[in-house]
């Protein structure tokens, strides 16, 4: 046998592998970014969601829940003391992120 023979399928498995190591270093930064984005919520709702002094958990529930609300108060269809003007600071695809991030913690309480 050929040892200088090319194996075909080496190629493929090299670019596979590579592109589960592109995804995977895309979903921790996600990951990070998420979190570093949520960290705005924990003024009021704790670190993490985990709410205290009467303020609303966010940790654990429905991510969907979150993102509609927050959509609302940033176009203005319901209000609060500060929700609206820091909704409005965030893009629809952040909004989506902070949402999923406290939908994935676990309530403490």
């Amino acid at each position: 046998m050929n040892s200088h023979r090319k194996k075909p399928w080496i190629t493929p498995l090299a670019v596979a592998g590579w592109l589960c190591a592109a995804a995977s270093s895309a979903l921790a930064q996600d990951s990070l970014r998420a979190r570093n984005l949520a960290a705005t919520c924990a003024n009021c709702h704790g670190t993490n969601g985990q709410a205290r002094d009467g303020m609303m958990p966010l940790a654990g529930v429905n991510a969907d829940w979150i993102a509609n609300t927050l959509g609302q108060y940033k176009r203005g269809e319901k209000t609060a003391t500060l929700m609206q003007q820091i909704a409005k600071g965030y893009t629809d695809a952040q909004i989506r992120l902070i949402a999923d991030h406290l939908a994935a913690q676990v309530a403490t309480k």
